[in-house]
């Protein structure tokens, strides 16, 4: 199984950052293992101080779940099923866009927080990170078989 390992997590923050400033955005970044725990984190410069523990809640919130958090906002909405769940948890439960699993072979083994912009912009930088993830652990879709023309010696 995969693990989210800090040199990992410090590439999937770039890809967030690079998203967010591509947008004019200012955004609060965590990175979290599959157990919630903080793994990295970045607040970009004159990103919101109160987006620090939103951003890190999201992706806690993300992997506590199973599931990204704006999965959650219809259904915390007054009458639906989980009304009230983002009071659980010491309030630590984030039903704001912007936190999403890390998958990989069915397995969460981590999570990503955004906080900066509206839900819609902070989901599409965590969207950023999720397929900066998803590349770095693709798996070659030619079955494995690796060819390669030439020699690694040259006659010069």
């Amino acid at each position: 199984m995969v693990k989210l390992t800090l040199e990992t997590a410090k590439k999937l923050l770039a890809a967030a950052e690079q998203k967010s400033r591509q947008m004019g955005l200012s955004s609060n970044i965590a990175i979290v293992d599959d157990g919630g725990n903080l793994i990295a984190f970045q607040r970009m410069d004159n990103a919101r101080i109160a987006g620090i523990e939103i951003s890190k809640n999201k992706a806690w919130t993300s992997v506590s779940m199973q599931m990204p958090t704006a999965n959650l906002a219809q259904s915390a909405q007054p009458g639906g099923p989980t009304f009230g769940i983002n009071t659980t948890n010491f309030g630590r439960i984030v039903i704001l866009g912007g936190g999403i699993p890390f998958v990989r072979d069915k397995h969460i083994v981590g999570g990503i927080g955004v906080s900066g912009g509206s839900s819609a912009q902070d989901i599409e930088i965590a969207t950023a990170a999720v397929q900066a993830f998803e590349s770095m652990h693709a798996k070659p879709r030619d079955g494995g078989i690796h060819a390669r023309i030439g020699s690694t010696y040259s006659n010069c």
